[in-house]
């Protein structure tokens, strides 16, 4: 079964300094149609502008990755961590038990433009942690590169949960496909350009939900970036 979610479809929050899309029922847009997908349950389309952010808050039992488009995004937490991310790097951080942390974009003449990622884990109540990675955009060039794996293969990041997510930049006639294992379900995102997915033409925004699927194929992409979540 495919299902297709345009950009437009998703919920959509004007604060002023944060212009967020919602994939998924978050804060005020409700929708018991898209409350999650599998273990995913956040996909977040932010914007945040200069000098503007997310003060202290908290989280617990979720697995929280951040990756970032464009400009930079400073993260603090309880745990101690401190760091500035930017295009090519991928955070996540375990929530587990409880943490707090603040993001912030600190330059003062670019927009952050950012997706937050939370995965459900397979159990809560685990210690809290934080990893972050960089993943340069020729390991990504015509191809589904890991980034976030339950056991860190590839030098991907880690997650607390049977969930794999690949990164995939096409142009023109690079393609790439993606066999699933059975009864896995497959959830594709296009963070910004256009591609062609299993005969599908999709735009930035756009995503293509694949129910006990075996494959999927990509092509003629048009300055693409794709993320891909391979879910139980």
């Amino acid at each position: 079964m495919v299902t297709v979610r345009r950009s437009n479809e998703r919920g959509l929050a004007d604060h002023g300094w944060l212009r967020s899309f919602h994939s998924f029922s978050f804060a005020d847009y409700h929708d018991p149609r898209w409350m999650g997908f599998s273990a995913l349950r956040v996909i977040n389309e932010d914007r945040v502008a200069p000098g503007a952010g997310f003060g202290t808050h908290g989280h617990r039992d979720m697995e929280i990755i951040s990756y970032v488009l464009d400009g930079e995004l400073a993260h603090k937490d309880s745990m101690g961590n401190g760091s500035v991310i930017r295009p090519g790097d991928v955070q996540r951080m375990s929530a587990g038990t409880g943490v707090r942390h603040s993001e912030f974009n600190h330059a003062t003449d670019a927009t952050t433009h950012f997706l937050q990622i939370w995965i459900e884990p397979t159990r809560t109540g685990i210690a809290p942690s934080y990893e972050e990675k960089h993943f340069a955009a020729h390991d990504k060039r015509a191809r589904l590169r890991l980034v976030a794996s339950p056991d860190g293969a590839e030098g991907s990041v880690t997650v607390h949960q049977d969930a794999r997510l690949y990164v995939g930049l096409f142009d023109a006639d690079e393609q790439a496909d993606h066999v699933f294992a059975s009864n896995r379900h497959g959830y594709l995102h296009v963070a910004r350009g256009e591609i062609v997915a299993n005969g599908t033409h999709l735009r930035a925004g756009d995503a293509l939900l694949l129910q006990n699927e075996v494959n999927l194929t990509l092509r003629d992409g048009r300055g693409a970036e794709v993320l891909l979540f391979d879910l139980p």
